[in-house]
């Protein structure tokens, strides 16, 4: 362990984990323990504040603990205040043990010299697919283990299309979903909703069609991405899509759909609970690529990552702490509290089995790609908050896409 010659960049990092936390997962308040002294005692952080005393997540955090011979003293935060709150933690010597982190962060906490290597702290990721651990990954390291995955895909209402004549089955691409859309609106119902606000979720609901055109986070003005935004445009010029998705958040897109008129609604796993809830048949779509195919959809979820400590003898019983954590029993039922898709085949196929409606959601995960990946890393909020506002230009009709985009690739130079 080289922890004496990591550099905390804090200041930078800080500015850098506000913008990107906080798209894909719950949020809530949080108390402010420190670790204790006692090294019978292991601090764990995590953002899931919503899970109180006696619920089946703190009890599984007391079992690890149990079974690690140690006392679990546990934190749950507001997913931005975890964030800042590990790096102040860092900068005064009393980082948590075990931290479960959004995997945006991964990159920044890495870079600020935060996290432990898996080389270090010999976390085993080698059943976790290559896709979902890549947003743990800088600099060729890997800093962390998934603890499970949400994404993106399509909702779409059975009925809305089958009184518009449309067969999903037909929906294979960028054209046949727009000529569905056509369909809808032709028939008095809404086509699509989606969130476009101009923040992090709008860029995480436009990944998927950037990504799905061939475009690269490297390069945002490139002919691919602006057929992207162009579609987009497009949906809204011919009134396939309301005007108000450039001020929804993916929740009150989701009200939208849950109201029954619209065909299709772009949203996340953690939706299902209110799909079941709508009243309608719904099913579910990965996006689809330009030219057919899944598009890649960006993944949200957290890492299960190891601190930096003073004390490295720590290590031994944090990894045990994160081992037993994301274990194939415990990811299954953690994922399942989550509305998660695990990060292994193993657990993937279990759940699938415990419940058929998760298929399209394992398929959309298995071609979705982290943010950061790429060793984007800390690059990756830069890159998209200037994505976010081409979005936003284009679709009010302030810029043409291709301006809109042209305008973004020169401030992220």
């Amino acid at each position: 362990m080289h922890s004496s010659s990591r550099r905390l960049l804090a200041a930078v990092s800080l500015s850098t984990v506000v913008a990107v936390v906080g798209t894909a997962c719950s949020s809530g308040a949080g108390s402010t323990d420190a670790k204790d002294a006692d090294s019978g005692t292991y601090t764990i952080w995590d953002p899931y504040p919503q899970f109180a005393k006696g619920s089946a997540w703190t009890k599984l955090l007391d079992k690890c603990g149990t079974q690690a011979g140690v006392k679990v003293q546990r934190t749950g935060y507001d997913t931005s205040d975890l964030a800042n709150k590990t790096l102040l933690a860092a900068q005064q010597g009393n980082s948590p043990d075990v931290l479960i982190v959004d995997n945006p962060v991964v990159s920044t906490l890495a870079e600020a010299g935060v996290l432990t290597t898996t080389d270090e702290n010999k976390l085993d990721t080698s059943k976790v697919d290559p896709n979902l651990l890549a947003a743990g990954q800088s600099g060729g390291k890997t800093y962390g283990t998934p603890i499970g995955a949400n994404t993106l895909a399509l909702y779409y209402n059975k009925e809305v299309l089958k009184e518009a004549g449309v067969d999903i089955a037909s929906v294979k691409d960028w054209k046949s979903l727009t000529a569905a859309l056509a369909k809808v609106k032709k028939a008095g119902k809404k086509g699509i909703t989606f969130s476009a606000i101009g923040t992090e979720e709008g860029s995480f609901q436009f990944l998927p069609w950037f990504w799905g055109s061939g475009a690269q986070l490297t390069q945002v003005d490139s002919a691919e991405a602006v057929s992207a935004l162009s579609l987009w445009k497009g949906w809204l010029d011919k009134g396939y899509a309301p005007n108000s998705v450039i001020n929804n958040t993916q929740t009150t897109s989701w009200q939208e759909f849950a109201g029954g008129d619209y065909a299709f609604a772009e949203n996340g796993t953690w939706q299902l609970a209110g799909a079941e809830k709508a009243g309608f048949d719904y099913g579910v779509l990965p996006v689809p690529g330009s030219g057919g195919g899944s598009a890649a959809a960006p993944t949200g979820g957290e890492f299960v990552t190891l601190p930096v400590q003073e004390d490295t003898g720590r290590y031994t019983t944090s990894q045990k702490l994160a081992a037993c954590l994301t274990s194939t029993q415990n990811l299954y039922d953690t994922d399942t509290t989550l509305s998660y898709v695990a990060p292994t085949g193993e657990v993937q196929d279990k759940q699938v089995a415990a419940n058929p409606a998760l298929k399209p959601w394992v398929e959309a995960v298995k071609a979705a790609k982290g943010r950061t990946s790429g060793d984007l890393g800390t690059k990756y909020p830069k890159i998209s908050e200037q994505l976010w506002k081409a979005v936003q230009s284009a679709l009010s009709g302030a810029k043409p896409p291709k301006d809109a985009l042209a305008s973004a690739q020169a401030a992220v130079k």
